[in-house]
């Protein structure tokens, strides 16, 4: 038997087996349903977070701070103040362009038994602010100028700094420099028992080592913090811009959009219902589909050319980041609010271009008459064997970020970060089976979609990652201590 059929039959054998294993009652598709009942959906907006918090505390909503102007995510600053009448506050040097109270350093706000005092830190960047808050309530009586928390929106970290290359005035040099300057002769001077909290946490995409821990303390910071740790400002530059991943080429759009204020997510349009007919005619004029189900439904069966981001991860930020915002989108989902739900968070990072969703789901595609195609999924043992079997015919892909790799990579993996993907595919062989893996999952997934739809045709997702290679007892080489 050839070694591409032999190929072919063991690669048969896994899917056959995995979908019929997976393949379980399959989720109520979502149909076309009234605008009434789908305009019910719209209180799910970022903003009503605020307003229903603090309505049950019988609060108003009268400040709104932004610690910069967020390159990542919409912000819903510009909603919020329509709908409550809130003044808004940003650092000097912002370039907003709706209505704002510039605040620097020395710069106070009271409100009730609150202090606030303002820092302006830049180096993220260049309108960077912290804030200080003393709650004299809260704090016992504490005095205003003995700080007990501090809002350190991307300037600290747990576990990191901002990055900082987000200017297009300045350099990472320049801008890394100046976040010296603000830690080390601003905020670092606080009290070792200051608590902080930060904007982000383990995930974002402002920084590289950031803590899942959603608080922590100077003091803890300063023994722990690898950028703090740093003896002086040049070799702080270094640390922070050698090596430095470029930034996704949807944050200075996002920069653009959150100075002009973005529209109210309140006013997304009702997504039309597209049958499957109308779905393949779209998709082939360049419309993307895309596929919010759990990595084992869309596995088992999808619409051809679709890209799968679950909604259960960064599901926003990669679409942003792989599809960009000026591309047209048709949603597959579990049912109408999680559709709803795809539509709104795409928004909050400014894609929204959504056509609408196809009705029925991939049930609705199968009763249009059309196929389905499907992704083998590969075990760890599996993978090791057929490697074994056959070291010229696989490629295994590791789609990990760089700085994933110390804790441990399958020896001979190639290694292409998933942000790098669709651009660096020449790098792999179309004539090879590529194993795809991440740490657990959810990337391997959305790559092995990107490949599909590329033109790969004999690929295979790693289920588990390389959590499950670990735990498997396989080996693989470490330059981390563990």
């Amino acid at each position: 038997m050839g070694y591409r059929k032999r190929r072919w039959n063991w690669l048969r054998k896994v899917q056959l087996t995995w979908i019929a294993s997976t393949w379980v009652a399959w989720p109520m598709p979502p149909t076309c349903s009234d605008p009434a009942a789908w305009q019910s959906l719209l209180t799910l907006s970022v903003t009503w977070i605020y307003l229903s918090a603090a309505a049950d505390k019988g609060w108003k909503i009268g400040h709104i701070i932004e610690t910069h102007v967020h390159a990542d995510f919409v912000s819903g600053h510009h909603e919020l103040a329509e709908r409550t009448g809130a003044k808004i506050y940003l650092g000097p040097d912002s370039g907003a362009k709706f209505p704002h109270i510039v605040v620097t350093d020395g710069d106070e706000l009271h409100f009730g038994a609150c202090h606030l005092r303002f820092f302006h830190t830049p180096g993220h960047t260049l309108e960077s602010i912290c804030i200080l808050m003393t709650d004299e309530g809260l704090l016992g009586g504490a005095k205003p100028e003995r700080p007990g928390i501090l809002f350190t929106g991307d300037t600290l970290f747990v576990g990191d700094v901002g990055r900082p290359d987000l200017s297009p005035t300045h350099t990472p040099q320049q801008l890394a420099a100046l976040l010296y300057q603000s830690l080390h002769e601003k905020i670092l001077r606080l009290p070792d028992a200051t608590e902080i909290y930060p904007a982000h946490g383990a995930g974002s995409l402002c920084g590289r080592q950031m803590s899942a821990e959603s608080s922590s303390t100077l003091g803890q910071q300063k023994i722990s913090n690898y950028a703090l740790l740093a003896p002086d400002s040049d070799q702080f530059v270094h640390l922070l811009t050698d090596n430095l991943s470029v930034a996704p080429e949807y944050f200075a759009q996002e920069v653009d959009l959150n100075r002009k204020g973005a529209a109210p997510i309140s006013q997304l349009p009702v997504l039309k219902c597209f049958s499957a007919s109308e779905v393949l005619r779209l998709q082939q004029a360049g419309t993307v589909v895309v596929d919010t189900r759990p990595a084992s439904e869309f596995a088992a069966a999808h619409v051809p050319g679709s890209v799968h981001i679950a909604l259960t991860g960064q599901y926003a930020s990669w679409a942003a980041r792989i599809l960009g915002l000026n591309t047209q989108l048709i949603i597959v989902g579990e049912d109408l609010e999680h559709i709803r739900e795809s539509q709104l968070r795409l928004a909050r990072v400014g894609l929204e271009d959504v056509a609408g969703y196809l009705e029925d789901g991939v049930s609705g595609w199968v009763r249009g008459g059309l196929q389905l195609e499907s992704i083998p999924q590969i075990t760890a043992p599996d993978l090791a064997e057929f490697r074994r079997q056959e070291p010229d015919g696989v490629t295994v892909l590791d789609v990990r970020e760089p700085g994933e790799l110390a804790v441990g990579a399958i020896e001979g993996a190639v290694c292409i970060p998933l942000g790098q993907l669709r651009s660096r595919t020449t790098e792999l062989s179309p004539t090879r089976l590529i194993a795809v893996h991440c740490k657990g999952g959810y990337r391997s997934s959305v790559a092995s979609s990107l490949l599909r739809r590329a033109g790969f045709e004999d690929i295979a997702n790693l289920t588990g990652g390389f959590d499950a290679w670990k735990a498997s007892g396989l080996p693989y080489l470490t330059t981390a201590t563990e």
